[in-house]
């Protein structure tokens, strides 16, 4: 199942809410001795979590299958770097992953069990069993039962709280069977949010623009409580017609270094050449930018650009807008 993005939870008997897990999406089967745990995109991520396949393994029924999310939980919350530390071809050091810092399965959804297929059944029944199937067959170290509920102010509760692993809510029919490949039966929301944000650095885009360079990308940065500007996100939607006369704004104000804390463009096994590669700005100008989720202290996706705030100073960008 896909889900469609809407701006609302929708209202109705027969909507179905859960949280909307910041994770790896995954459907994990068992027939016997065979196992697999499959991403979204195909991939197989069972050799990237061996503690939840060994935790498979030993569930007392030999036939099911399973719809959730693989998350790494971190105090009272989840860790989404912690899942892409994962995703790694050393053997080993998946190996010791595994043992710092555990994955578990939230389940969500049960489209198998022993050999009936609960597919085309609606989801109203298909939740009454994998409760049910949850409760006897849950190792609750690895394995746990994604919240649900009928109730609408519930569902609202959970948006205004979304973070530390949850970045929205998940409205599913509970009058369709399951719909694989399609976004029919299934809506995402997502709580925007707002903060203004120090320009600290740029990127040049791939192309040129009559012949120049033209920026691509803005990198963004908030103070913390000691006075030092970490790079937290983002934001690309520029437009084109601007881009010539910013280029020049901005590389008026090019300095050696700007984030003096957290910085972009570390190396690491998923950097390239290009994201390694950015300008850095003396703190002077401060833009608003909405973003609809926070992890390990930065964006998790790219942001929009709402407007420049000619009349906010860099030192007012500060940490505490995510909290």
């Amino acid at each position: 199942m896909e889900a469609r993005s809407v701006s609302e939870i929708p209202a109705g008997s027969q909507w179905q809410y859960e949280p909307k897990w910041d994770g790896f999406r995954c459907i994990l089967s068992r027939v016997g001795k065979d196992l697999a745990m499959t991403s979204k995109s195909g991939q197989d991520l069972k050799r990237y979590f061996p503690e939840v396949a060994e935790a498979a393994r030993n569930i007392a029924e030999g036939h099911f299958v399973l719809d959730g999310e693989l998350l790494i939980p971190r105090g009272k919350s989840f860790s989404f770097d912690a899942l892409l530390q994962r995703i790694h071809p050393a053997k080993s050091r998946i190996k010791s992953l595994s043992s710092q810092t555990p994955a578990c399965f939230m389940a969500f959804d049960l489209l198998e069990r022993g050999r009936h297929d609960l597919t085309r059944r609606h989801l109203s029944e298909r939740r009454a069993r994998l409760e049910h199937f949850a409760k006897s067959c849950f190792d609750k170290a690895v394995f746990a039962l994604s919240p649900a509920t009928l109730e609408l102010q519930e569902a609202k509760r959970w948006l205004r709280s979304s973070g530390d692993g949850r970045d929205g809510v998940i409205a599913k029919r509970r009058d369709l069977p399951y719909q694989a490949g399609n976004r029919d039966g299934m809506q995402k929301i997502k709580h925007r949010r707002t903060a203004d944000c120090v320009v600290g650095g740029f990127r040049y885009a791939e192309r040129p623009a009559a012949g120049r360079k033209v920026v691509g990308s803005l990198l963004l940065g908030l103070y913390d409580r000691k006075d030092l500007l970490h790079h937290v996100g983002f934001t690309s939607g520029l437009r084109a017609s601007e881009k010539a006369a910013l280029t020049a704004k901005l590389e008026a104000i090019v300095t050696e270094r700007s984030f003096t804390g957290n910085a972009p463009g570390g190396p690491s096994r998923w950097s390239t050449k290009r994201s390694t590669e950015w300008v850095a700005l003396k703190p002077k100008f401060v833009v608003e930018v909405s973003y609809d989720h926070v992890s390990e202290g930065r964006f998790r996706h790219g942001t929009t650009i709402l407007r420049w705030r000619p009349d906010k100073k860099p030192k007012q960008c500060t940490m505490e807008q995510l909290q």
